[in-house]
């Protein structure tokens, strides 16, 4: 049985070091903005408004990262069985089980979700960030031809 990984072999950087490293960074640059420790050429602290913005950035991005990132997993396909991982702890769950599979062509890393008729450890819906493909981003991602043939069986 041929085991194909459908999730990119970026996943871990996404769903784990890029929030890490944007939560970390971008909230020390906003605390020492709000302890006036960083000031602009003249010396003057920063202007009340810009604290304000870096401080609605900072939460906005981090709400945006735990809910696009966080979710993901990795995918293999494999004799019917999808193998699902979140790098703590990998199921395994019937193509069969595969109700709708959808992907989300607005944000950067293509998140594919599949949807389950019922529902896994994991919960009723999967995304992972599929294998970079080549051109023609107007289509679908062929993931998710795949993934829907291998629900039927075919």
């Amino acid at each position: 049985m041929e085991i194909k990984t459908l999730s990119s072999s970026r996943t871990f950087v996404m769903k784990v070091i890029v929030p890490a490293f944007w939560i970390f960074a971008f909230g020390a640059g906003t605390v020492l903005l709000w302890l006036n420790v960083l000031h602009g050429k003249d010396g003057s602290p920063p202007p009340d408004a810009a604290k304000w913005a870096y401080l609605a950035a900072w939460v906005s991005g981090s709400a945006f990262l735990y809910r696009v990132c966080g979710p993901l997993k990795t995918v293999r396909l494999g004799g019917g069985t999808l193998l699902v991982s979140n790098y703590l702890k990998e199921i395994s769950i019937p193509a069969s089980q595969i109700a709708e599979v959808t992907e989300n062509r607005w944000i950067n890393i293509h998140p594919v979700t599949i949807r389950f008729r019922q529902t896994t450890e994991f919960g009723d819906t999967v995304t992972f960030m599929p294998r970079k493909r080549d051109g023609r981003p107007w289509r679908p991602h062929p993931v998710v031809e795949e993934l829907v043939r291998a629900s039927s069986g075919r």
